[in-house]
């Protein structure tokens, strides 16, 4: 992806790769699952499908992880349950999710009213003038390494996108749960 800013790491990199291919839909998206494979290995072992997805006569494509978009999630389950039913075959080193939630600053942990849970809170959130809509692409590896790119609505740029391993570390712990044996 042309768009894509210059990442350190290969995980870095697919986590961008896959926020700018998602941010190609729009906003109000459904959440999308994706297997993250070796492309070196991808390119040996499935010839075919790295023709098909456009990595077969690249050379930059040696090395590195190519995100493979997996089925729709279901949308009548919670995230957290399906993400449970996952189970991942060897040759995928990595999976990575993106979720588009609102946020509140920290500074509005201190407005919450007390007891507030569940669809009351959900909708306590939505009401809140400080609210940002943001998309979370949240990525692991099978050995632990993690990233995660967050982009809010209001600074839709691919240049105003941030990164770190520890941004959404929730939805990091259950996507290496799909991983566990």
């Amino acid at each position: 992806m042309s768009n894509t800013p210059m990442a350190a790491s290969p995980l870095t990199r697919a986590v961008l790769e896959i926020d700018e291919y998602v941010s190609g839909f729009g906003w109000d998206q459904a959440a999308r699952l994706f297997a993250l494979v070796d492309t070196a290995r991808l390119r040996t072992q499935e010839p075919a499908l790295a023709a098909q997805l456009g990595l077969a006569d690249a050379p930059e494509a040696t090395s590195g992880l190519t995100p493979i978009e997996q089925e729709e999630i279901p949308a009548d389950r919670p995230l957290d349950e399906f993400l449970g039913t996952i189970a991942w075959p060897d040759a995928v080193a990595g999976c990575a999710l993106t979720v588009e939630r609102l946020m509140l600053p920290p500074s509005a942990e201190t407005q919450v009213p007390q007891g507030l849970t569940g669809k009351k809170l959900t909708r306590w959130v939505a009401e809140h003038p400080d609210r940002q809509e943001v998309r979370m692409t949240v990525a692991v590896l099978r050995d632990g390494t993690r990233e995660s790119a967050v982009r809010l609505r209001e600074k839709d740029s691919p240049t105003e996108v941030l990164t770190g391993p520890e941004l959404v570390p929730g939805l990091a712990e259950a996507l290496s749960a799909t991983f566990a044996d």
